[in-house]
Formats: structure tokens, C-alpha cells, sequence
């Protein structure tokens, strides 16, 4: 796979978390993804993301920033958005906080098998 086809892959994986389509996971995601180094599989990989709609209703996934070089993926995620409660750790209750995620894949047969995230923490401490 081309480095423009993977970029494509890639944007049509954030449009499905964006449009919440909890069942095309299977078209983007390995069965046996990773993220971090834990196999969470695609059963954990979409609980996760639906616990992270439950805290967060109006996530949204903004590409700020995509480099595709097959088989990676390196991306900046932009959020804006009004966690509710705490998150990750944070005592945000609903106000709006801005800020990065880093994050690179590997695509194994054209889906996603390994994730590593970085989620900017100070960002979030600093505005709160």
C-alpha cells in the first residue's frame, strides 16, 4: 500500500469514529490490535472508544497534522471538546478543554494492528 492510499485509509478510519460506526470497526481495526502494548483485540478497542463517547459526548476526532509511511502512521489529533467528571484523573466536569493527541499506527493487511498514544496531560492541567 501506497503512502496517499494509507493516508486515505486512515482519514476513512477517523470519519467512522466520527460517525460513530461502532460496527465498520472491523474494516479498520485488526482483530487483534494493541495499543500501548496491551492486545485489547477489537471487541476491547471499540469498548474503549465507546467509553470514551460516554465520557466525552462531543468527541471529535480533527486530523491536525497526518504522515503516512507505509506501513506507519503519525498523526496529531486536535480535540476540543467538555469531558464530563474526571478524565484522566482531572477534575474537568464538563468544561471545555482543548488539546493534542500524538499518536502512530501500524497497518498490518490494511488495518490498524498497533496504536501508541500520547494524550497532552498539561495542556488539560493548564487550562483547568
Amino acid at each position: 500500500m501506497d503512502a496517499q492510499t494509507l493516508a486515505a485509509r486512515y482519514r476513512a478510519y477517523i470519519d467512522c469514529l466520527n460517525r460513530r460506526d461502532w460496527d465498520g470497526l472491523a474494516a479498520h481495526v485488526d482483530p487483534a490490535v494493541s495499543r500501548n502494548g496491551e492486545t485489547l483485540g477489537l471487541n476491547g478497542y471499540r469498548a474503549m472508544l465507546e467509553a470514551d463517547v460516554r465520557a466525552i459526548p462531543d468527541l471529535s476526532f480533527e486530523i491536525a497534522l497526518l504522515v503516512a509511511e507505509p506501513p506507519m502512521v503519525a498523526s496529531r489529533l486536535a480535540f476540543d471538546c467538555r469531558p464530563q467528571g474526571l478524565f484522566l484523573g482531572l477534575p474537568v466536569d464538563g468544561r471545555r478543554v482543548r488539546f493534542y493527541e500524538n499518536v502512530f499506527y501500524a497497518f498490518r493487511d490494511g488495518r490498524i494492528a498497533e496504536v501508541w498514544s500520547v494524550i497532552d496531560r498539561a495542556a488539560i492541567e493548564a487550562q483547568l
